[in-house]
């Protein structure tokens, strides 16, 4: 399997010659979801779910699909019939020839004042890649590589470290960076990669790891 890192939260996953993308958003490369065989969205904050791009992915490529929760699900479907496929929690499903278990439910709080909506995260091929999202999702399984959303308005770093010290991966790979800036990464990169008990990596966007 080969990981291709796109800005922010946004990965693609490529084996046997067919294309996954994840949370190809607002943040990430324009034809971040361009190509894609499967597209999976954790949620509907625009920094993870861009409707214009994921309209223009299914346009382009007849055959491609979507998995996604309700609440971006239903601003799709209607356009797309039987291209748009609604998952929850505990759901499997194979994708671009992908095997996808759903873990989770709910993002991560950001205030007690601001409402929390749904959240899944996306285990990947049982468990060498685990994608949560915008939320610290622990999945009942061993997970080989962890998509580590490693800064957000709802996280702090002792967060992120207890977080893949508790899934304790073999590997963890930084999403959720965009808002990391440049200065601020050899403190991230320090404590996570001293504390988090795994192989810490970070791949600037477009680089690509075989996994």
């Amino acid at each position: 399997m080969r990981l291709t890192k796109k800005t922010h939260s946004c990965v693609r996953l490529e084996k046997d010659g067919r294309a996954l993308v994840i949370d190809p958003g607002g943040f990430s490369e324009q034809d971040a979801a361009a190509g894609a065989d499967a597209i999976l969205v954790t949620h509907e904050h625009p920094d993870h779910f861009d409707e214009g791009r994921l309209r223009a992915a299914l346009e382009a490529r007849p055959g491609a699909e979507i998995w996604t929760l309700k609440s971006v699900a239903d601003r799709l479907s209607a356009a797309w019939p039987g291209r748009v496929h609604t998952v929850g929690h505990g759901d499997t499903f194979t994708a671009a020839g992908f095997d996808v278990q759903v873990h989770g439910e709910l993002h991560a709080v950001i205030h007690p004042d601001i409402p929390r909506v749904t959240n899944v995260g996306y285990l990947i091929d049982g468990g060498r890649v685990f994608h949560p999202g915008d939320a610290l999702t622990v999945p009942e399984q061993p997970v080989e590589t962890l998509m580590v959303p490693v800064m957000a308005p709802w996280n702090k770093i002792s967060e992120v470290i207890d977080y893949i010290r508790e899934v304790g991966p073999r590997r963890a790979l930084d999403v959720h960076d965009a808002l990391l800036a440049d200065l601020a990464r050899p403190i991230y990169d320090g404590h996570i990669g001293r504390l988090g008990g795994t192989d810490h990596q970070r791949l600037a966007p477009g680089a690509s790891a075989e996994l």
